[in-house]
């Protein structure tokens, strides 16, 4: 797995570590697809403030790169 500068950037400023992008990943809540991009979401209660975290990703034979992450600003994201 790799991370853009922008994942890591926000990684830093939200505290999100690299297990919470694979939980992401492994175990959505939901995924959607934004212009060829995946998007994976999942609810954290006992992190970042029990809002959602939104996972930005593309996907290839060889490899998964993090475009962005961050938690949404409303808690109850549908």
């Amino acid at each position: 797995m790799r991370f853009s500068r922008h994942a890591r950037k926000n990684m830093r400023l939200y505290k999100i570590e690299e297990q919470d992008i694979l939980k992401v990943l492994e175990e959505p809540d939901s995924t959607s697809r934004e212009g060829g991009r995946l998007t994976a979401f999942k609810q954290f209660s006992k992190k970042f403030s029990g809002y959602t975290l939104k996972v930005v990703h593309e996907r290839s034979k060889k490899d998964t790169t993090i475009i962005t992450a961050y938690p949404l600003k409303k808690k109850h994201w549908r």
